[in-house]
């Protein structure tokens, strides 16, 4: 008895020296923090442009029109500006912030919105007489005025029609969130009668229903700004079209962070060519919702861990805003060797647009800015639209429009616009 104890006793060390030797001889696991930003240098405008008169001067003459089309979302309005020709500081624009592109139920609004359209007074020039003998620049006000609607009479006693007897202004909706406005001059044969300058205009942002720019073109009961002097008294658009293509650019927030940590050979959340796996990753790239892909990757061999990162206060992480910083998460990993990183979170301001780790992925021993590893990719199961002017898009209010493509990376500049480089709106580190 005493024997075969001792028989197993030795067998029993000779297994724990094994076990001891073969853990000294493999590396251990090392700690790793992953941080994920949004260092995007947002804009509060998603479009803006020109628009101008056929012939030379390039005005618009009673009897013409000028066009322009545009895409926007429920809750985004247009604007735009262009002089009273034949004034000292007159011109026309909408109401802000803008005419409404939408009915509540988020059908398109469509034929004549000219009531919206009203006349301003820029207030830096004594008006004259309206008409073809006004002479510009004409006399400076003694002391500038705030921005007034010229309703009927200006300050001097001059009488005017309303805005919309003079300027018509249509919609036509051209599927897709996208419109073409049309500005028609029918002052012809009034007592108003003006040519239109050249103008711009401009759609803002929409953060839920709250524009992020509300006011881009003036603002009434406030100083003129950004270039509508020189639009109001010279029919000059070109200093305001600087400001507002400034404003002009890309906004988007980024989803709550999914983090796989796996060992594999491939990718478990996806692989460019092949259709959505039906695992979640759809869930992410229309709504940002990264729970339902977590879930479907516990028991998928190879996954280590997962982690679904969202931000304190928000969930989403913001893009910088007039100079603050934007949304950052972090996660402290356990690392082994060979051990892959992979990431993903939805472009927040799109159909299906997400961001995610590239190839094989993150290498876990790697250290720094890992940002290049970065690709922006579209799902496929969802029509694309204008990113962050799309009626169907989620994030804005809006029902995805289905659709079935493979996976495959955004181009850039796309059918829609120029995205900056992805490094300017993601950055991924690992310490």
């Amino acid at each position: 008895m005493i024997k075969t104890q001792l028989k197993a006793l030795a067998i029993l060390s000779v297994g724990i020296l094994f076990a001891s030797c073969k853990k000294d001889n493999t590396e251990p696991a090392q700690s790793r923090t992953i941080s994920i930003e949004n260092v995007l240098d947002s804009k509060p405008l998603v479009e803006s442009g020109t628009y101008k008169g056929a012939g030379t001067p390039p005005v618009i003459f009673p009897g013409q029109s000028v066009s322009f089309t545009f895409s926007a979302s429920k809750n985004q309005r247009l604007t735009f500006a262009s002089m009273y020709g034949w004034s000292n500081d007159l011109f026309f624009a909408p109401s802000n912030p803008g005419i409404r592109l939408y009915n509540d139920d988020g059908t398109p609004i469509t034929g004549d919105v000219s009531a919206q359209v009203k006349l301003w007074d820029n207030g830096t020039r004594v008006n004259q007489v309206p008409g073809k003998a006004v002479t510009h620049p004409g006399t400076a006000e003694s002391s500038p005025k705030n921005i007034k609607e010229v309703a009927g009479t200006d300050d001097y006693g001059n009488s005017y029609l309303p805005a919309s007897q003079l300027m018509k202004v249509s919609l036509v909706y051209n599927g897709n969130s996208t419109f073409t406005a049309t500005i028609m001059n029918n002052s012809g044969g009034t007592a108003n009668e003006t040519p239109f300058s050249p103008g711009v205009w401009a759609i803002s942002y929409a953060a839920g229903t709250n524009l992020l720019l509300p006011e881009p073109v003036y603002s009434a009961g406030k100083p003129t700004a950004n270039g509508l002097t020189e639009l109001s008294e010279a029919g000059n658009n070109a200093v305001l079209s600087t400001y507002l293509t400034a404003q002009t650019g890309i906004f988007t927030p980024l989803s709550p962070v999914l983090v796989v940590v796996y060992k594999g050979a491939q990718s478990p959340l996806f692989k460019t060519g092949e259709i959505d796996r039906g695992e979640g990753l759809k869930d992410l790239a229309q709504k940002g919702n990264a729970d339902i892909l977590a879930t479907s990757l516990k028991n998928k061999v190879g996954v280590k861990s997962i982690y679904v990162l969202k931000a304190a206060t928000t969930n989403v992480l913001l893009p910088r805003i007039n100079g603050a910083d934007g949304g950052k998460v972090s996660q402290v990993l356990n690392i082994e060797p060979g051990d892959r990183i992979a990431i993903a979170t939805m472009y927040g301001f799109s159909n299906d647009w997400f961001f995610a780790s590239t190839g094989y992925d993150i290498d876990g021993a790697q250290t720094g800015d890992v940002s290049a590893t970065i690709g922006l990719f579209d799902n496929g199961t969802a029509v694309n639209q204008f990113p962050g002017a799309g009626i169907t898009q989620f994030n804005l209010a809006g029902t995805p429009l289905n659709e079935s493509k493979p996976i495959e990376a955004v181009p850039n500049p796309n059918s829609f616009t120029t995205l900056p480089a992805l490094s300017k709106i993601i950055k991924v580190t690992l310490q």
